[in-house]
Order: C-alpha cells, then structure tokens, then sequence
C-alpha cells in the first residue's frame, strides 16, 4: 500500500473511532435523562409481574381524582386515576396555579415500596383543550 493511502486509511480509521467515542458518550447521558411515563393502571399491571420498584425517576399521568386533594401544612397528598384505577401521590412545594381536582397532571418522582409515588415536581395542564400527549394516549389506552 502506498505511504499516502496508508495515512490516509489511518487518519479515517481514528476519525471513526473518534466519532463513535462521542455517540456513545451522547447515548450514555441521554440514557440517564430518560424519564418513563406510566398511568396507574400501567403500574399496578407491572407489579402483578411483581416487578421491581424502580428508584428511577417517572412520570405518572392521569387525572386529579375528585375529592382526594388534601392539603396538610407542607404535605399535599392528591390521587392520580385514569378511570380504572388510582395512585397516592405525595409532594412537597408549590403547586402550579392550574392544578385542581378533575383535571390532568403528570407528576415526576419515584414509586416507593407501599405503591404510592413521591413526586418532586407536578406538571398541570395549562389551557382547556391541552392535555399531555402521553396522559392522552395512556387514557385512551385504558378506556
């Protein structure tokens, strides 16, 4: 092989090596943003296959049940339902200007052991035609 395509074979060859290092650097960060969205329904399926509870961070979507808002000094409990079934939702904070009972949420945070999430942040609606599209889809998806 001649010396210039000999180079020219090797200056590729640590440009590839270099582009995949960077790809899965990309991939490894994305992979630890990732944050999975359920509906109560889909999570209590998941634990009759007695899946493990999962420390990573969620997404649970659905509607506030009515009647479940109680608000205890610096503990606001509520429930998530999506018609079939429901959550315990815990949270600490402020709460959005538009969250109120009968209306869809999407809480982030972690189930713990007992089925009841924690959530650290709440995302309402916020006009009256928009709802999330995957507490759309997941509500469609449970009838």
């Amino acid at each position: 092989m001649h010396p210039k395509a000999q180079h020219r074979s090797w200056t590729i060859l640590a440009l590839l090596m270099c582009a995949a290092g960077v790809a899965l650097i990309i991939l490894g960060a994305l992979r630890e943003n990732v944050v999975f969205f359920v509906t109560p329904s889909e999570w209590i399926e998941k634990q009759k296959d007695n899946t493990p509870v999962s420390t990573k961070m969620m997404r649970l979507g659905g509607m506030v049940a009515k009647q479940s808002l109680i608000k205890e000094r610096d503990q606001i409990t509520f429930k998530i339902t999506d018609g079939k079934h429901s959550i315990n939702v815990f949270y600490q904070g402020v709460l959005p200007d538009l969250f109120r009972e009968d209306q869809g949420v999407v809480a982030e945070g972690n189930f713990e052991a007992n089925s009841s999430f924690k959530a650290t942040r709440i995302l309402a609606k916020h006009d009256e035609n928009y709802m999330p599209k995957e507490v759309a889809d997941g509500l469609k998806r449970q009838g």
